[in-house]
């Protein structure tokens, strides 16, 4: 039996996986309106390299999640309840006997680097566009799919089930088989209209209809965690899980505080930014498909429309490499180091293809400035300087895309995620812009799957409750542009490619 009306407002439980990690916190609701967060648990996650194939330990995040929970079980005083959020896309496969026969692997893998244009083959992009208002990103579960077809054909005749990762957590908890809307549309096999699974163009790839589970909508109770596993975490108390926004773009989007007043866009940004703005129903627009955006469904039947480009992910393998040598470098470290240096020393294009993935990151930045006949930024604090410019850069067309798109000049930019407490960043997104940015909070996705735990309880009436308690909660801080001239002036440099001068003497102030 669901416990959810008897809930009080303490005991939310957030499992927040990303592609580093995954962290449990524990959430209160005060008498006063007051939401607070502590982190109770993390633990490590990462991609597995087996010969050239990269996979997800779906095995070891099970079992240090079930160390989490039992950890906590002894601080839960009441009723509680569970949700779960983590990257999209990936997912894994079971039969009838509810048996594991494909595990999940890795976005980056390089097995669907071919499958985007076979998949235009059979329905054109324009159609699966107009269908799914899914963005081209060769990583989506569809080329995925269409990559198994091709390599493991026999997986079509065993399995029975297609799991996204923090569904396929959930049916270990409750025993319940059910995709949430957000994460169910980062597959590029949703219609974003009617919240569903498009069966029509799931068969006219050939994939099985029996794969897709029953969806949900965000702030739904799944379910209780199941006697047993209740059992073996100890848990005194009813614990149901919610399927708040499973994909932790579309939880972090619902926790952006918004102020009405004024025309805003966010960026979510951690290893990736996601750039874009809620609206209440999907742009399928031919304009839209151009600029390659993505329409996910959001919180209350709204869409996050957004495009994803690069993030933090170019500091983290930065750091990743120089760390080898000098084993103190944290994000601390390396921020602290890019503050050392003056704005606009070296610039590059942070999105180009060959940041994606490259096996040396200290390599590739270099090799792209020697490329041009440039001087190269060769000590530590002059790449994390660069990283941070050229990421505010690459954001200046993506606003001026969703301006195009939307017909509103965008006013204020949100940042949230991790990138909300990099103070350098954050000037420098300001200043290429020219628009006033308010960051935070930090721990968006987490709070975001806590409001959704708060609208499941029926605590709050409904997500536009839960911003105004973010906005209440937590703290914000704001950055006004300065300079925006000589940003513009290096802007200009990278969209003419005009690369005879060196960055530092274009952009002189």
């Amino acid at each position: 039996m669901v416990t959810v009306a008897m809930l009080a407002a303490g005991n939310l439980i957030s499992l927040d996986l990303g592609s580093s990690g995954g962290r449990l916190h524990l959430g209160d609701l005060s008498a006063e309106g007051r939401l607070s967060i502590e982190q109770v648990a993390a633990f490590h996650n990462g991609p597995v390299q087996l010969g050239r194939r990269w996979y997800w330990d779906i095995l070891q995040v099970w079992s240090s999640l079930g160390e989490a929970l039992s950890t906590l079980a002894g601080r839960l005083d009441g009723p509680a309840t569970l949700g779960i959020d983590s990257f999209g896309v990936d997912y894994l496969l079971t039969d009838s006997g509810d048996h594991i026969v494909a595990g999940p692997r890795h976005m980056r893998d390089p097995r669907t680097r071919d499958r985007v244009g076979a998949a235009y083959a059979e329905v054109s992009r324009d159609e699966l566009y107009r269908r799914t208002g899914s963005m081209e990103i060769e990583i989506n579960t569809l080329f995925q799919l269409l990559a198994d077809r091709r390599d493991q054909p026999w997986l079509s005749d065993v399995a029975d089930s297609l799991y996204l990762v923090p569904d396929y957590l959930g049916h270990l908890l409750t025993g319940r088989r059910y995709s949430e809307i957000s994460i169910a549309s980062t597959t590029e096999l949703v219609d974003p209209r009617r919240r569903d699974w498009d069966r029509e163009l799931i068969a006219r790839f050939g994939l099985s209809p029996r794969l897709f589970p029953p969806v949900l909508e965000s702030g739904t109770v799944v379910g209780p965690v199941s006697p047993s596993e209740a059992r073996r975490f100890g848990f005194a108390n009813p614990v149901d899980v919610v399927a708040v926004a499973s994909h932790d773009t579309a939880s972090a989007a619902a926790a952006v505080p918004h102020d009405k007043a004024s025309a805003a866009a966010f960026i979510s940004l951690g290893t990736w930014s996601l750039i874009g703005r809620e609206r209440p129903e999907p742009d399928l627009s031919a304009l839209s498909l151009r600029l390659n955006f993505t329409n996910e469904c959001g919180v209350a039947g709204r869409t996050v429309h957004h495009k994803i480009q690069a993030g933090l992910w170019l500091a983290q393998e930065v750091r990743r490499i120089v760390g080898r040598d000098d084993p103190n470098l944290d994000f601390a470290a390396f921020e602290a180091a890019a503050a050392t240096r003056s704005p606009l020393g070296f610039v590059f294009e942070a999105d180009a293809p060959e940041f994606r993935d490259p096996p040396d990151m200290v390599a590739a930045i270099g090799g792209w400035f020697v490329e041009r006949g440039l001087p190269v930024p060769e000590s530590l604090a002059d790449l994390a300087r660069a990283i941070y410019d050229s990421l505010a850069l690459s954001y200046v067309d993506t606003i001026a895309d969703i301006e195009r798109l939307t017909g509103d000049r965008v006013e204020v930019i949100h940042v949230v995620g991790g990138g909300a407490a990099i103070p350098t960043l954050l000037q420098a997104i300001a200043d290429a812009t020219g628009r006033r940015v308010v960051a935070g909070p930090v721990e968006a996705t987490v709070i975001g799957n806590i409001i959704a735990q708060l609208v499941a309880r029926r605590t709050i009436a409904d997500f536009e409750a839960g911003r105004a308690l973010v906005a209440g909660s937590f703290r914000l801080s704001t950055y006004t542009p300065s300079r925006h001239d000589a940003w513009q002036d290096a802007h200009r440099l990278l969209a003419g490619r005009a690369f005879s001068l060196p960055p530092r003497r274009a952009v002189a102030n």
